[in-house]
Protein backbone atom coordinates (compact mmCIF):
# COMPACT_ATOMS: atom_id res chain seq x y z
CA UNK A 1 0.00 0.00 0.00
CA UNK A 2 1.70 3.49 -1.14
CA UNK A 3 0.94 6.35 1.12
CA UNK A 4 0.01 10.31 -0.34
CA UNK A 5 1.19 12.79 1.89
CA UNK A 6 -0.83 16.19 1.62
CA UNK A 7 1.32 18.63 1.49
CA UNK A 8 0.53 22.68 2.12
CA UNK A 9 1.55 23.33 -1.76
CA UNK A 10 -1.28 20.23 -2.62
CA UNK A 11 -1.04 16.48 -4.14
CA UNK A 12 -0.03 15.39 -7.68
CA UNK A 13 -2.09 13.92 -10.08
CA UNK A 14 -0.41 10.41 -9.61
CA UNK A 15 -1.65 10.96 -5.96
CA UNK A 16 -5.03 11.30 -6.96
CA UNK A 17 -5.24 8.28 -8.91
CA UNK A 18 -3.55 6.36 -6.12
CA UNK A 19 -5.94 7.38 -3.97
CA UNK A 20 -9.35 7.35 -6.70
CA UNK A 21 -8.23 3.86 -7.94
CA UNK A 22 -5.83 2.37 -5.71
CA UNK A 23 -5.49 1.83 -2.03
CA UNK A 24 -3.03 4.68 -1.09
CA UNK A 25 -3.26 5.76 2.23
CA UNK A 26 -3.69 9.45 3.29
CA UNK A 27 -1.84 11.20 5.24
CA UNK A 28 -1.16 15.01 6.61
CA UNK A 29 1.80 16.48 6.46
CA UNK A 30 2.43 18.35 9.67
CA UNK A 31 3.24 21.70 7.79
CA UNK A 32 -0.34 21.37 6.88
CA UNK A 33 -1.68 21.30 10.11
CA UNK A 34 0.29 24.05 10.98
CA UNK A 35 -0.96 26.27 7.92
CA UNK A 36 -5.04 24.76 8.72
CA UNK A 37 -4.33 26.13 12.54
CA UNK A 38 -3.36 29.55 11.31
CA UNK A 39 -5.39 29.71 9.45
CA UNK A 40 -8.22 29.21 11.64
CA UNK A 41 -7.10 31.52 14.37
CA UNK A 42 -7.67 34.14 11.83
CA UNK A 43 -11.20 32.66 11.81
CA UNK A 44 -11.47 32.79 15.61
CA UNK A 45 -10.63 36.31 15.71
CA UNK A 46 -13.07 37.66 13.62
CA UNK A 47 -15.69 36.15 15.83
CA UNK A 48 -14.40 37.19 18.44
CA UNK A 49 -14.71 41.29 17.03
CA UNK A 50 -18.34 40.55 16.10
CA UNK A 51 -16.95 42.13 12.38
CA UNK A 52 -19.90 40.83 9.32
CA UNK A 53 -17.48 38.54 7.35
CA UNK A 54 -19.66 36.38 4.25
CA UNK A 55 -19.97 32.72 5.68
CA UNK A 56 -18.84 33.38 8.94
CA UNK A 57 -21.34 35.45 10.62
CA UNK A 58 -23.79 35.66 7.73
CA UNK A 59 -25.66 33.69 5.15
CA UNK A 60 -25.03 32.40 2.15
CA UNK A 61 -25.41 33.16 -1.81
CA UNK A 62 -28.74 35.71 -1.74
CA UNK A 63 -28.81 35.57 2.00
CA UNK A 64 -25.35 36.80 2.16
CA UNK A 65 -26.41 40.04 3.43
CA UNK A 66 -28.55 38.13 6.09
CA UNK A 67 -26.30 38.62 9.75
CA UNK A 68 -26.27 35.37 12.15
CA UNK A 69 -26.36 35.58 16.03
CA UNK A 70 -22.78 34.04 17.22
CA UNK A 71 -25.07 31.15 19.01
CA UNK A 72 -26.23 30.51 15.71
CA UNK A 73 -23.48 30.13 13.30
CA UNK A 74 -22.61 26.39 14.04
CA UNK A 75 -25.41 25.72 13.47
CA UNK A 76 -25.80 27.70 10.38
CA UNK A 77 -22.77 25.66 8.92
CA UNK A 78 -25.13 22.59 10.03
CA UNK A 79 -27.84 23.82 8.01
CA UNK A 80 -25.73 24.20 4.99
CA UNK A 81 -24.78 21.63 4.75
CA UNK A 82 -28.26 19.97 4.38
CA UNK A 83 -29.62 21.97 2.43
CA UNK A 84 -26.84 21.94 0.00
CA UNK A 85 -27.34 18.10 -0.22
CA UNK A 86 -30.16 18.13 -2.96
CA UNK A 87 -28.82 15.86 -5.34
CA UNK A 88 -30.67 13.42 -7.11
CA UNK A 89 -30.22 10.45 -9.75
CA UNK A 90 -27.84 7.63 -9.93
CA UNK A 91 -24.53 7.45 -7.61
CA UNK A 92 -21.28 8.74 -8.95
CA UNK A 93 -18.55 5.91 -9.12
CA UNK A 94 -16.47 5.04 -6.07
CA UNK A 95 -13.61 6.51 -8.06
CA UNK A 96 -14.81 10.05 -8.58
CA UNK A 97 -16.08 10.10 -4.85
CA UNK A 98 -12.70 9.40 -3.40
CA UNK A 99 -10.68 11.96 -6.16
CA UNK A 100 -13.48 14.82 -4.82
CA UNK A 101 -12.14 13.93 -1.29
CA UNK A 102 -9.22 14.18 -1.79
CA UNK A 103 -9.02 17.36 -3.80
CA UNK A 104 -10.97 19.03 -0.98
CA UNK A 105 -8.42 17.40 1.75
CA UNK A 106 -5.86 19.26 -0.77
CA UNK A 107 -7.96 22.44 -0.86
CA UNK A 108 -8.14 22.73 2.85
CA UNK A 109 -4.74 22.07 3.52
CA UNK A 110 -3.20 24.90 1.38
CA UNK A 111 -4.39 26.95 4.86
CA UNK A 112 -6.78 29.44 3.19
CA UNK A 113 -10.08 28.09 4.34
CA UNK A 114 -10.32 28.76 7.79
CA UNK A 115 -10.93 25.20 8.96
CA UNK A 116 -9.59 23.20 12.06
CA UNK A 117 -7.27 20.58 11.38
CA UNK A 118 -9.72 17.70 12.37
CA UNK A 119 -12.14 18.85 9.35
CA UNK A 120 -9.85 17.20 7.06
CA UNK A 121 -8.40 14.78 9.18
CA UNK A 122 -12.27 13.79 9.28
CA UNK A 123 -11.81 13.61 5.56
CA UNK A 124 -8.78 11.61 5.42
CA UNK A 125 -10.15 9.47 7.73
CA UNK A 126 -13.39 8.32 5.24
CA UNK A 127 -10.55 7.74 2.30
CA UNK A 128 -8.36 5.50 5.00
CA UNK A 129 -11.51 3.11 5.92
CA UNK A 130 -12.97 3.12 2.84
CA UNK A 131 -16.06 5.08 3.52
CA UNK A 132 -17.47 6.45 0.32
CA UNK A 133 -20.50 8.88 0.54
CA UNK A 134 -23.31 8.54 -2.10
CA UNK A 135 -22.79 11.47 -4.24
CA UNK A 136 -26.06 11.53 -7.09
CA UNK A 137 -25.27 12.36 -10.60
CA UNK A 138 -27.23 15.74 -10.72
CA UNK A 139 -27.02 18.93 -8.62
CA UNK A 140 -23.88 20.44 -9.26
CA UNK A 141 -23.61 23.37 -12.01
CA UNK A 142 -19.98 24.38 -11.77
CA UNK A 143 -20.17 27.38 -9.48
CA UNK A 144 -20.04 27.95 -6.57
CA UNK A 145 -18.30 25.17 -7.27
CA UNK A 146 -19.42 21.93 -6.83
CA UNK A 147 -21.70 22.78 -4.38
CA UNK A 148 -24.35 19.73 -4.02
CA UNK A 149 -21.76 16.70 -4.55
CA UNK A 150 -19.25 18.06 -2.11
CA UNK A 151 -22.70 18.59 0.56
CA UNK A 152 -23.48 14.70 0.46
CA UNK A 153 -19.98 14.53 1.30
CA UNK A 154 -19.48 16.65 4.02
CA UNK A 155 -23.56 15.33 4.95
CA UNK A 156 -21.60 11.75 5.76
CA UNK A 157 -18.63 13.61 8.33
CA UNK A 158 -21.51 14.92 10.28
CA UNK A 159 -23.37 11.18 10.78
CA UNK A 160 -26.05 11.87 8.21
CA UNK A 161 -26.42 11.16 4.26
CA UNK A 162 -25.68 7.75 2.58
CA UNK A 163 -22.39 5.63 1.52
CA UNK A 164 -21.89 3.54 -1.15
CA UNK A 165 -22.30 -0.26 0.10
CA UNK A 166 -19.98 -2.77 -1.19
CA UNK A 167 -22.32 -3.66 -3.67
CA UNK A 168 -22.99 -0.40 -4.61
CA UNK A 169 -26.59 -0.39 -2.36
CA UNK A 170 -26.81 2.48 -0.60
CA UNK A 171 -26.54 2.45 3.23
CA UNK A 172 -26.80 4.61 5.98
CA UNK A 173 -23.93 7.39 6.96
CA UNK A 174 -24.24 6.68 10.47
CA UNK A 175 -23.86 2.69 10.69
CA UNK A 176 -20.68 2.78 7.78
CA UNK A 177 -19.26 5.52 10.51
CA UNK A 178 -19.95 3.38 13.56
CA UNK A 179 -18.41 0.13 11.89
CA UNK A 180 -15.30 1.95 10.94
CA UNK A 181 -15.11 3.19 14.59
CA UNK A 182 -15.89 6.96 13.29
CA UNK A 183 -17.47 9.52 15.21
CA UNK A 184 -19.50 12.20 13.79
CA UNK A 185 -17.40 16.17 13.43
CA UNK A 186 -19.78 18.93 14.81
CA UNK A 187 -18.70 21.86 12.76
CA UNK A 188 -17.87 25.47 13.64
CA UNK A 189 -17.71 28.57 11.89
CA UNK A 190 -17.06 28.98 8.30
CA UNK A 191 -16.37 25.29 8.00
CA UNK A 192 -19.25 23.88 6.22
CA UNK A 193 -19.07 26.29 3.33
CA UNK A 194 -15.18 25.41 3.15
CA UNK A 195 -16.20 21.52 2.60
CA UNK A 196 -18.47 22.50 -0.47
CA UNK A 197 -17.10 25.21 -2.06
CA UNK A 198 -15.01 24.54 -4.84
CA UNK A 199 -14.13 22.56 -8.02
CA UNK A 200 -12.78 19.28 -6.69
CA UNK A 201 -15.47 17.30 -8.45
CA UNK A 202 -15.02 18.50 -11.92
CA UNK A 203 -11.13 18.64 -11.42
CA UNK A 204 -11.35 14.99 -9.89
CA UNK A 205 -13.02 13.68 -12.98
CA UNK A 206 -10.83 15.61 -15.33
CA UNK A 207 -8.19 13.93 -13.98
CA UNK A 208 -9.18 10.84 -14.13
CA UNK A 209 -10.61 12.00 -17.87
CA UNK A 210 -6.65 13.02 -18.73
CA UNK A 211 -5.00 9.71 -17.28
CA UNK A 212 -7.65 7.40 -19.73
CA UNK A 213 -7.27 9.89 -22.47
CA UNK A 214 -3.27 10.08 -22.89
CA UNK A 215 -3.74 6.04 -22.72
CA UNK A 216 -6.30 5.98 -25.67
CA UNK A 217 -4.95 8.39 -27.63
CA UNK A 218 -2.15 6.14 -27.55
CA UNK A 219 -4.27 2.78 -28.18
CA UNK A 220 -5.40 4.51 -31.25
CA UNK A 221 -2.36 4.67 -32.92
CA UNK A 222 -1.65 0.77 -32.38
CA UNK A 223 -5.70 -0.05 -34.09
CA UNK A 224 -4.99 2.50 -36.75
CA UNK A 225 -1.60 0.85 -37.56
CA UNK A 226 -3.48 -2.46 -37.38
CA UNK A 227 -6.53 -1.38 -39.70
CA UNK A 228 -4.13 0.54 -41.85
CA UNK A 229 -1.83 -2.74 -42.17
CA UNK A 230 -4.62 -5.36 -43.18
CA UNK A 231 -6.04 -2.90 -45.66
CA UNK A 232 -2.49 -3.13 -47.75
CA UNK A 233 -1.75 1.01 -46.84
CA UNK A 234 1.22 2.13 -47.48
CA UNK A 235 3.55 3.53 -44.24
CA UNK A 236 4.81 6.76 -46.08
CA UNK A 237 2.55 9.21 -45.08
CA UNK A 238 3.73 8.58 -41.84
CA UNK A 239 7.51 9.80 -42.51
CA UNK A 240 9.47 11.84 -40.33
CA UNK A 241 10.04 14.45 -42.71
CA UNK A 242 6.39 14.97 -43.78
CA UNK A 243 5.37 15.86 -40.45
CA UNK A 244 8.72 18.44 -39.30
CA UNK A 245 7.19 20.46 -42.07
CA UNK A 246 3.95 20.92 -40.18
CA UNK A 247 5.52 21.07 -36.33
CA UNK A 248 2.67 20.32 -34.48
CA UNK A 249 4.12 18.20 -31.88
CA UNK A 250 1.46 15.88 -31.25
CA UNK A 251 0.93 15.11 -35.06
CA UNK A 252 4.41 14.11 -35.24
CA UNK A 253 4.41 11.52 -32.10
CA UNK A 254 1.44 10.12 -33.66
CA UNK A 255 3.27 9.73 -37.20
CA UNK A 256 6.04 8.29 -35.32
CA UNK A 257 3.78 5.75 -33.31
CA UNK A 258 1.93 4.37 -36.56
CA UNK A 259 5.58 4.30 -38.68
CA UNK A 260 6.31 2.31 -36.11
CA UNK A 261 4.08 -0.02 -35.60
CA UNK A 262 4.14 -0.69 -39.40
CA UNK A 263 7.86 -2.04 -39.93
CA UNK A 264 9.01 -5.55 -40.25
CA UNK A 265 5.85 -6.49 -41.67
CA UNK A 266 5.01 -9.58 -44.44
CA UNK A 267 1.84 -7.96 -45.17
CA UNK A 268 3.05 -4.74 -45.45
CA UNK A 269 6.42 -6.15 -47.51
CA UNK A 270 4.51 -7.40 -50.33
CA UNK A 271 2.47 -4.63 -51.42
CA UNK A 272 5.10 -1.90 -51.00
CA UNK A 273 6.00 -1.70 -54.94
CA UNK A 274 2.60 -2.87 -56.31
CA UNK A 275 1.49 -0.15 -58.50
CA UNK A 276 -2.16 -1.66 -58.65
CA UNK A 277 -2.63 -0.33 -54.74
CA UNK A 278 -3.96 3.20 -55.08
CA UNK A 279 -0.89 5.90 -54.99
CA UNK A 280 -2.78 7.82 -52.00
CA UNK A 281 -4.62 6.24 -49.46
CA UNK A 282 -7.87 7.37 -48.26
CA UNK A 283 -8.21 9.99 -45.23
CA UNK A 284 -9.32 7.98 -42.60
CA UNK A 285 -5.94 5.97 -43.47
CA UNK A 286 -3.53 8.95 -44.68
CA UNK A 287 -4.44 11.54 -41.95
CA UNK A 288 -4.83 9.37 -38.68
CA UNK A 289 -1.80 11.35 -37.05
CA UNK A 290 -3.36 14.35 -37.93
CA UNK A 291 -7.02 14.03 -36.02
CA UNK A 292 -5.12 11.75 -33.01
CA UNK A 293 -2.35 13.85 -32.86
CA UNK A 294 -4.85 17.37 -32.74
CA UNK A 295 -6.31 15.37 -29.66
CA UNK A 296 -2.89 14.86 -27.90
CA UNK A 297 -2.61 18.47 -28.48
CA UNK A 298 -5.66 19.33 -26.78
CA UNK A 299 -4.78 17.08 -24.18
CA UNK A 300 -1.48 19.22 -23.56
CA UNK A 301 -3.30 22.27 -23.32
CA UNK A 302 -5.95 20.60 -20.60
CA UNK A 303 -3.08 18.97 -18.26
CA UNK A 304 -2.01 22.25 -18.15
CA UNK A 305 -5.19 23.18 -16.98
CA UNK A 306 -5.13 20.72 -14.56
CA UNK A 307 -2.21 21.51 -13.16
CA UNK A 308 -2.43 24.81 -12.48
CA UNK A 309 -6.09 24.05 -10.80
CA UNK A 310 -3.98 21.76 -8.27
CA UNK A 311 -2.10 24.60 -6.68
CA UNK A 312 -5.25 26.66 -7.14
CA UNK A 313 -7.45 28.16 -4.17
CA UNK A 314 -10.89 27.45 -4.67
CA UNK A 315 -12.55 28.29 -1.78
CA UNK A 316 -14.96 31.44 -0.83
CA UNK A 317 -14.41 33.58 0.95
CA UNK A 318 -10.69 33.06 1.48
CA UNK A 319 -8.05 33.75 4.81
CA UNK A 320 -5.63 35.79 3.73
CA UNK A 321 -2.20 35.67 6.21
CA UNK A 322 -2.74 39.25 6.66
CA UNK A 323 -5.81 38.74 8.15
CA UNK A 324 -7.84 39.59 5.50
CA UNK A 325 -11.07 37.38 4.43
CA UNK A 326 -11.73 38.05 0.87
CA UNK A 327 -14.86 36.98 -1.40
CA UNK A 328 -13.48 35.69 -4.52
CA UNK A 329 -14.71 34.20 -7.65
CA UNK A 330 -12.32 31.22 -7.54
CA UNK A 331 -15.01 28.35 -7.51
CA UNK A 332 -16.08 29.15 -10.99
CA UNK A 333 -15.66 25.98 -13.15
CA UNK A 334 -15.01 28.19 -16.58
CA UNK A 335 -11.60 27.16 -17.33
CA UNK A 336 -12.12 23.09 -16.13
CA UNK A 337 -15.58 23.23 -18.10
CA UNK A 338 -14.12 24.69 -21.35
CA UNK A 339 -11.17 22.23 -21.35
CA UNK A 340 -13.49 19.27 -20.90
CA UNK A 341 -15.58 20.37 -23.91
CA UNK A 342 -12.63 20.55 -25.74
CA UNK A 343 -11.24 17.48 -24.80
CA UNK A 344 -14.46 15.41 -25.36
CA UNK A 345 -14.48 17.12 -28.89
CA UNK A 346 -11.03 16.11 -29.74
CA UNK A 347 -11.50 12.45 -28.03
CA UNK A 348 -14.90 12.28 -30.46
CA UNK A 349 -13.17 12.69 -33.28
CA UNK A 350 -10.71 10.34 -32.55
CA UNK A 351 -13.59 7.48 -32.74
CA UNK A 352 -14.86 8.93 -35.60
CA UNK A 353 -11.84 8.16 -37.72
CA UNK A 354 -11.55 5.02 -35.89
CA UNK A 355 -15.14 4.06 -37.39
CA UNK A 356 -14.34 5.14 -40.95
CA UNK A 357 -11.53 2.98 -41.07
CA UNK A 358 -13.35 0.11 -39.72
CA UNK A 359 -16.23 0.63 -42.31
CA UNK A 360 -13.64 0.30 -45.20
CA UNK A 361 -12.28 -2.54 -43.42
CA UNK A 362 -16.08 -4.39 -43.81
CA UNK A 363 -16.80 -2.56 -47.51
CA UNK A 364 -15.62 -5.47 -49.78
CA UNK A 365 -15.30 -2.87 -52.54
CA UNK A 366 -12.81 -0.91 -50.67
CA UNK A 367 -10.89 -3.34 -48.10
CA UNK A 368 -8.40 -4.50 -50.84
CA UNK A 369 -9.27 -8.09 -51.40
CA UNK A 370 -10.89 -8.81 -47.86
CA UNK A 371 -13.86 -10.90 -48.02
CA UNK A 372 -17.23 -9.00 -46.98
CA UNK A 373 -17.51 -8.32 -43.51
CA UNK A 374 -14.57 -10.22 -42.61
CA UNK A 375 -16.44 -12.98 -43.09
CA UNK A 376 -14.73 -15.77 -44.76
CA UNK A 377 -18.38 -17.45 -45.93
CA UNK A 378 -20.08 -13.99 -46.48
CA UNK A 379 -24.26 -14.41 -46.97
CA UNK A 380 -24.65 -17.07 -44.31
CA UNK A 381 -22.89 -15.28 -42.37
CA UNK A 382 -22.88 -11.70 -41.64
CA UNK A 383 -19.13 -11.06 -40.00
CA UNK A 384 -18.63 -7.45 -38.09
CA UNK A 385 -21.47 -5.86 -39.91
CA UNK A 386 -23.42 -5.47 -36.59
CA UNK A 387 -20.13 -4.59 -34.83
CA UNK A 388 -19.97 -1.58 -37.43
CA UNK A 389 -23.62 -0.66 -36.38
CA UNK A 390 -22.69 -0.43 -32.82
CA UNK A 391 -19.71 1.68 -33.68
CA UNK A 392 -21.92 3.70 -35.75
CA UNK A 393 -24.03 4.55 -33.41
CA UNK A 394 -21.94 5.30 -30.50
CA UNK A 395 -19.78 8.06 -32.83
CA UNK A 396 -23.78 9.12 -33.00
CA UNK A 397 -23.47 9.70 -29.39
CA UNK A 398 -20.21 11.08 -29.19
CA UNK A 399 -21.24 13.61 -31.58
CA UNK A 400 -24.01 14.35 -29.12
CA UNK A 401 -21.97 14.87 -26.00
CA UNK A 402 -19.48 16.59 -27.65
CA UNK A 403 -21.56 19.96 -27.88
CA UNK A 404 -20.04 21.71 -25.58
CA UNK A 405 -21.95 22.09 -21.49
CA UNK A 406 -19.81 25.20 -20.81
CA UNK A 407 -21.81 27.45 -22.94
CA UNK A 408 -24.67 27.16 -21.23
CA UNK A 409 -25.85 29.11 -17.97
CA UNK A 410 -29.02 29.07 -15.87
CA UNK A 411 -29.14 31.82 -13.06
CA UNK A 412 -29.92 30.46 -9.46
CA UNK A 413 -29.75 31.63 -6.03
CA UNK A 414 -32.23 34.96 -6.68
CA UNK A 415 -29.84 35.88 -9.20
CA UNK A 416 -27.29 35.95 -7.15
CA UNK A 417 -25.12 33.44 -8.69
CA UNK A 418 -26.47 34.61 -12.35
CA UNK A 419 -23.84 32.90 -14.47
CA UNK A 420 -21.95 29.28 -13.81
CA UNK A 421 -20.21 26.86 -15.20
CA UNK A 422 -21.90 24.05 -15.96
CA UNK A 423 -18.21 22.25 -15.26
CA UNK A 424 -19.50 19.53 -13.74
CA UNK A 425 -21.31 18.62 -16.52
CA UNK A 426 -18.65 19.02 -18.84
CA UNK A 427 -16.15 16.86 -16.89
CA UNK A 428 -19.20 14.16 -16.33
CA UNK A 429 -19.82 14.08 -20.45
CA UNK A 430 -15.94 13.78 -21.32
CA UNK A 431 -15.93 10.56 -19.18
CA UNK A 432 -18.55 8.88 -21.23
CA UNK A 433 -17.20 9.96 -24.69
CA UNK A 434 -13.80 8.78 -23.25
CA UNK A 435 -15.86 4.91 -22.25
CA UNK A 436 -16.85 5.40 -25.85
CA UNK A 437 -13.80 5.75 -27.23
CA UNK A 438 -12.49 2.84 -25.56
CA UNK A 439 -15.58 0.84 -27.38
CA UNK A 440 -14.60 2.33 -30.94
CA UNK A 441 -11.01 1.23 -30.05
CA UNK A 442 -11.93 -1.93 -29.39
CA UNK A 443 -14.57 -2.82 -32.41
CA UNK A 444 -11.29 -1.12 -34.42
CA UNK A 445 -9.30 -3.62 -32.71
CA UNK A 446 -11.59 -6.64 -33.40
CA UNK A 447 -11.84 -5.65 -37.11
CA UNK A 448 -7.89 -5.02 -37.56
CA UNK A 449 -7.41 -8.50 -36.16
CA UNK A 450 -9.89 -10.28 -38.13
CA UNK A 451 -8.19 -8.40 -40.99
CA UNK A 452 -4.64 -9.33 -40.54
CA UNK A 453 -5.66 -12.80 -39.72
CA UNK A 454 -7.16 -13.39 -42.99
CA UNK A 455 -4.11 -11.83 -45.02
CA UNK A 456 -2.77 -15.18 -43.57
CA UNK A 457 -0.47 -17.02 -45.00
CA UNK A 458 0.92 -13.18 -44.86
CA UNK A 459 2.75 -12.68 -41.30
CA UNK A 460 1.65 -9.39 -39.78
CA UNK A 461 4.38 -6.77 -38.03
CA UNK A 462 5.31 -7.55 -34.04
CA UNK A 463 2.33 -5.07 -33.29
CA UNK A 464 0.17 -7.10 -35.29
CA UNK A 465 1.35 -10.86 -33.90
CA UNK A 466 0.72 -9.02 -30.31
CA UNK A 467 -2.74 -7.80 -31.15
CA UNK A 468 -4.06 -11.19 -32.17
CA UNK A 469 -2.40 -13.11 -29.61
CA UNK A 470 -4.04 -10.94 -27.18
CA UNK A 471 -7.61 -11.56 -28.79
CA UNK A 472 -7.55 -14.52 -30.85
CA UNK A 473 -7.73 -16.85 -28.11
CA UNK A 474 -10.82 -15.06 -27.58
CA UNK A 475 -11.95 -14.15 -31.39
CA UNK A 476 -11.31 -17.32 -32.64
CA UNK A 477 -9.68 -17.80 -36.14
CA UNK A 478 -12.02 -16.59 -39.22
CA UNK A 479 -14.88 -18.40 -39.62
CA UNK A 480 -18.71 -18.90 -38.78
CA UNK A 481 -20.62 -16.28 -36.93
CA UNK A 482 -20.20 -16.34 -33.01
CA UNK A 483 -21.85 -14.73 -30.42
CA UNK A 484 -20.05 -10.98 -30.43
CA UNK A 485 -21.01 -9.67 -27.64
CA UNK A 486 -18.42 -11.07 -25.44
CA UNK A 487 -15.60 -10.50 -27.55
CA UNK A 488 -16.32 -7.12 -28.28
CA UNK A 489 -16.29 -6.91 -24.45
CA UNK A 490 -13.21 -8.62 -24.46
CA UNK A 491 -11.73 -6.30 -26.55
CA UNK A 492 -12.92 -3.31 -24.50
CA UNK A 493 -10.80 -4.62 -21.72
CA UNK A 494 -8.11 -5.11 -24.32
CA UNK A 495 -7.64 -1.33 -25.21
CA UNK A 496 -8.71 -0.42 -21.56
CA UNK A 497 -5.92 -2.43 -20.11
CA UNK A 498 -1.84 -2.13 -20.18
CA UNK A 499 -1.42 -6.31 -21.38
CA UNK A 500 -0.72 -5.22 -25.49
CA UNK A 501 0.14 -1.67 -25.27
CA UNK A 502 3.41 -3.58 -22.75
CA UNK A 503 3.75 -6.38 -25.54
CA UNK A 504 3.62 -4.16 -28.22
CA UNK A 505 6.39 -1.96 -26.61
CA UNK A 506 8.32 -4.81 -25.46
CA UNK A 507 8.99 -5.44 -28.94
CA UNK A 508 8.87 -2.03 -30.45
CA UNK A 509 10.46 0.39 -27.29
CA UNK A 510 7.97 2.67 -25.65
CA UNK A 511 5.31 4.61 -27.60
CA UNK A 512 4.54 8.25 -27.98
Amino acid sequence: MSVVTVQPTGVSPADVLAVARGTAKVVLDPATVDAMSTSRAIVDGIEASGRPVYGVSTGFGALANTFVAPERRAELQHALIRSHAAGVGAPMPREVVRAMMLLRVRSLALGRSGVRPLVAEALVDLLNHDVTPWVPEHGSLGASGDLAPLAHCALVLLGEGWVLGPDGARLPAADALRRAGLAPVALAAKEGLALINGTDGMLGMLLLAVHDAAHLFTMADVTAALAIEAMLGSERPFLSELHTIRPHPGQATSAANIHRLLQDSPVMDSHRDDLAHAVQDAYSMRCAPQVAGAARDTLAFVEQVAARELVSVVDNPVVLPDGRVESTGNFHGAPLGFAADFLAIAASEVGAIAERRVDRLLDVTRSRELPAFLSPDAGVNSGLMIAQYTAAGIVAENRRLAAPASVDSLPTSGMQEDHVSMGWAATKKLRTVLDNLTSLLAVELLAGVRGLQLRAPLTPSPAGRAAIAALGGIAGEPGPDVFLAPVMEAAREIVRGPELRTAIERELGRLG
